[in-house]
């Protein structure tokens, strides 16, 4: 084999584990990667049904309950405008309360509801994850302009 055709083996060979290494990457980041939906984007459908993703938005005063099992938390979300239930069976963080910011990982199931695997709370007085808070200004600017327009009328 002349030197030639060994180099050219050589990069090919080397182009084929560069591909296969990017796709290997791509994959798992695929696998991995959760998208944040308000409960006024999962209301109108633009959140995936099959796949895991996460929910924030304000815990509605009143509506913690708990389970007989007392793992068990029926809880629900809202961006003002929305509002979702949610369902979470495990140990809520110290900082979860009513009236607080949350964000929850999981799926929204056939009934509408959503089954939490993951709930997050913010960790102190002035913060919310950027995600929610937007989500929450959005849903007030879009239902502030959806009042004016029907005033008007």
């Amino acid at each position: 084999m002349k030197p030639r055709h060994k180099r050219i083996a050589l990069v090919v060979l080397g182009l084929c584990g560069l591909i296969t290494a990017v796709g290997l990457t791509l994959s798992a980041f695929n696998e991995n990667l959760t998208f944040f939906f308000s409960p006024s984007q999962v209301v109108a459908g633009e959140a995936p049904t099959a796949r895991s993703f996460r929910i924030g938005g304000l815990v509605q005063p009143g509506s913690l309950r708990r389970g007989e099992d007392g793992l068990t938390a029926y809880f629900i979300i809202t961006d003002t405008v929305h509002e979702i239930p949610i369902i979470y069976s495990g140990i809520l963080p110290d900082l979860f309360k009513e009236g607080r910011g949350c964000v929850a990982q999981g799926k929204v199931d056939s009934d509408g509801v959503f089954r939490a695997e993951l709930v997050l709370a913010k960790h102190d007085e002035n913060y919310m994850p950027i995600e929610s808070a937007q989500s929450i200004e959005d849903a007030r600017a879009s239902s502030n302009k959806a009042g004016r327009t029907l005033s008007r009328r």
